[in-house]
């Protein structure tokens, strides 16, 4: 372990993975309660355009790719609330397009290359650089700032929209902040696991928090801490097994939401019991609220 930290690049991969770790579940906690897990994907697809435009202007791609998919994200969002029966066609067009569009323009790119394109397709966290970490820091203060500071009113407007209204919440805004800040996820990930994988950093940290809790912000706090081990041990056995960092970042997360399962089933069949005999009470629903419910299926947090 000495070793390893005494190599500048490990030390900036292990940095970047301890931010990337908290920054998505964070976020991905969000979509998940939205039913929206595959938007992550999505903004991946519309953020690889961003790089290649990155790649063809000479600009920190980064910095380019954040910019296109916020705006990608704000015209999902968009396509959300206009386009009704449409509206998945438009998205496909738009995922897809993003995706062609930006293998067209990286192989226009003088400093381009297939070997750059798959750092940011699969991740490459050894790779990055002092400037990619200033980048990396900024945009995880951005998403914390906002999928923190603003969680009750986030998890208002993915609990229920119109009731969100009713209370006066600015919701169309709120999606839009939210929407954005996902495609800001995005970025910030995707030197670490890669455009291709960074739904499942976003998604299955919070899908495994979720078989051992049953209160909102218990299952943020619990899907952040398994986003940081899975995310730092990825990294760390990349480093010692020679294997893309990426793959083995989603590849031990899924194995944590595997064993989770496993070990919470035998307490869920007791609790749906309790449920069954109307001996359990309420279910927090965020910051220490509690709400009756009629039955388990109406748990909020759950996927």
């Amino acid at each position: 372990m000495t070793e390893m930290l005494s190599f500048a690049f490990m030390q900036r991969a292990l940095l970047s993975a301890l931010l990337v770790g908290i920054a998505a579940p964070a976020v991905g906690i969000y979509l998940v309660q939205r039913r929206q897990a595959i938007m992550g994907d999505g903004i991946g697809h519309v953020a690889l355009t961003g790089v290649a435009l990155g790649f063809l202007l000479s600009t920190n791609p980064v910095w380019m790719a954040v910019l296109v998919s916020s705006i990608g994200a704000v015209v999902m969002e968009l396509i959300r609330w206009y386009g009704k029966a449409r509206g998945d066609l438009a998205l496909a067009m738009l995922f897809y397009g993003g995706m062609a569009g930006g293998v067209m323009i990286i192989n226009l790119a003088p400093n381009g290359s297939n070997a750059n394109l798959t750092t940011y397709l699969f991740g490459s966290v050894t790779t990055v650089a002092a400037s990619d970490i200033v980048a990396i820091v900024c945009l995880s203060v951005f998403v914390l700032a906002v999928s923190l500071g603003l969680r009750r009113q986030l998890f208002a407007i993915c609990q229920d929209e119109e009731f969100a209204r009713v209370t006066g919440l600015p919701v169309r805004l709120l999606n839009l902040l939210l929407a954005v800040t996902a495609a800001v996820t995005v970025t910030v990930a995707m030197r670490v696991v890669g455009l291709l994988l960074v739904s499942a950093l976003m998604v299955i940290p919070v899908a495994a928090a979720q078989q051992a809790t049953r209160g909102f912000a218990a299952t943020l706090g619990l899907s952040v801490g398994f986003g940081v081990l899975v995310t730092l041990s990825g990294t760390v056995t990349s480093y010692y097994a020679d294997v893309p960092p990426g793959a083995s970042i989603v590849v031990l997360a899924i194995a944590l939401f595997a064993l989770v399962t496993a070990l919470a089933a035998p307490l869920a069949r007791r609790r749906g019991k309790a449920v069954a005999r109307g001996e359990e009470g309420g279910t927090l629903v965020a910051d220490g609220e509690e709400r009756r419910q009629e039955g388990a299926a109406e748990r909020p947090t759950r996927v």
